[in-house]
């Protein structure tokens, strides 16, 4: 189930959205999803200093840029996050983000907790959304559920999905997801309020006012 959006005024200023949660918490559905059902919203393309897949394109899977390149990216401040994943960085490049919200364009931005902090420092302003399960033990049982892990993985999964939670309460907007249905709602509810504030929509404002006489 999803939003029905019949018509769509783009506001003036649009939103970075910040969304974070542990594995197996359905964070990617829900944010999939969104950005199906909820006008005007993209996903954001990282840099990476890894090499390209088959069939992945430059600028719009990733935008893979050399290591050194990366260096000067952080160098120069111009990443809003990024960390190093087995051997390869990622990061979130500020100058399209920025660009795209003063053109009315949100952002929808998927990334763990140490990652969404460096985004909240960089951009106070960004929007945070953090994804739970319904309890660490309804977790635990879809992290086994998936019967591709060892026990060794599931155990470190856990871990790191303990670690991320705890810092839900850094985030504004908390989405359980008990339901899925529901889930798919209360996130894409968010996106939608959030994109109707009157700070973001100052030319309906200013349409709107009757004429000075």
């Amino acid at each position: 189930m999803s939003l029905t959006l019949r018509t769509w005024r783009r506001p003036d200023q649009g939103a970075l959205f910040v969304v974070t949660g542990a594995s197996g918490t359905g964070k990617t559905t829900l944010v999939r999803a969104a950005l199906a059902a909820v006008p005007g919203i993209a996903w954001s393309v990282s840099a990476t200093t890894r090499a390209p897949r088959v069939g992945e394109v430059d600028g719009v899977d990733y935008h893979f840029v050399s290591h050194d390149r990366f260096d000067g990216l952080v160098a120069a401040g111009e990443l809003l996050e990024w960390a190093e994943v087995y051997g390869n960085r990622y990061g979130t490049l500020r100058a399209p983000v920025e660009s795209a919200l003063g053109a009315g364009q949100s952002i929808l931005l998927e990334i763990d907790l140490l990652g969404a902090r460096q985004v909240m420092k960089a951009m106070p302003d960004a929007v945070t959304l953090f994804v739970l399960p319904e309890s660490l033990a309804v977790l635990e049982s879809r992290l086994r559920g998936r019967a591709t892990d060892s026990e060794e993985v599931i155990q470190r999964r856990l871990r790191e999905a303990t670690q991320q939670i705890d810092g839900c309460g850094e985030f504004q907007y908390l989405v359980v997801n008990d339901d899925l249905d529901t889930a798919h709602d209360c996130f894409q509810a968010v996106l939608v309020a959030e994109l109707q504030r009157r700070a973001r929509r100052e030319t309906l404002v200013t349409a709107m006012k009757r004429p000075a006489r």
